[in-house]
């Protein structure tokens, strides 16, 4: 299974924003090229983690909202 992929767009709680593959510091006062390339793996990796998350969220929530299954166990 591959890891989900962050989606463009601004990282929850954060200043930072995927955009074009690349991910930028906003302010306020602008935005800014992040490029060091430890720092961007670890955004990378934290997207990625809040995008699996998201997705375990979701297939929990569809999982909910279907009938129970019909006990077929035998005694």
């Amino acid at each position: 299974m591959s890891a989900p992929t962050p989606r463009p767009g601004r990282l929850e709680r954060s200043p930072v924003v995927l955009r074009d593959g690349q991910w930028w510091l906003v302010s306020g006062a602008g935005s800014i090229l992040a490029t060091d390339p430890t720092f961007t793996n670890m955004l990378d990796g934290f997207a990625q983690a809040m995008a699996a998350a998201d997705q375990a969220v979701a297939d929990l929530c569809t999982r909910q909202s279907e009938p129970p299954a019909p006990d077929t166990g035998g005694e």
